[in-house]
């Protein structure tokens, strides 16, 4: 628990730093701890169903697209998809594909009273390199963790 303690209170930190409004950013590799450490907390990740089949998937990530693919239209029910699944009290670490929806998310969800938000920093693909491309120096993929292509 004083692992979790720790990780929990650099994410808090790292907010503090950035000045976003949520509980905490998380590395990947944090994110995969923290999840380890405290499985009644949830993943969920926010991409659009296309990326997670083109892309890649994370086990055991709960899945609800916050815009949708080809539009980028807003899901309206996303925020009674995500209360379907989690209580405003569970911790919920959100991902998407390089940490900008995923902050968007957990923004608005602290502040329709969710407690525990936590977003994924670099996501699961990361930023772009030099070369305009993704996955290599940053993300979910590029650290090495659980991922699948279905």
């Amino acid at each position: 628990m004083d692992r979790l303690n720790e990780l929990l209170a650099l994410a808090r930190s790292r907010a503090a730093e950035l000045k976003i409004p949520y509980a905490g950013a998380l590395t990947p590799r944090e994110a995969n701890e923290v999840l380890v450490l405290a499985p009644e907390a949830k993943l969920v990740d926010v991409r659009t169903k296309a990326e997670c089949d083109w892309v890649g998937r994370v086990p055991g990530a709960i899945e609800i697209e916050f815009m949708s693919y080809p539009y980028n239209a807003l899901n309206a029910l996303f925020s009674h998809m995500v209360e379907s699944v989690a209580s405003k009290d569970t911790m919920l670490l959100f991902l998407c594909r390089s940490g900008g929806r995923s902050n968007m998310v957990a923004t608005s969800l602290t502040a329709a009273g969710y407690s525990q938000c936590y977003n994924v920093l670099e996501g699961f693909e990361g930023d772009k390199d030099a070369n305009s491309q993704r996955n290599r120096t940053g993300g979910w993929r590029a650290a090495g963790l659980p991922w699948y292509q279905s």
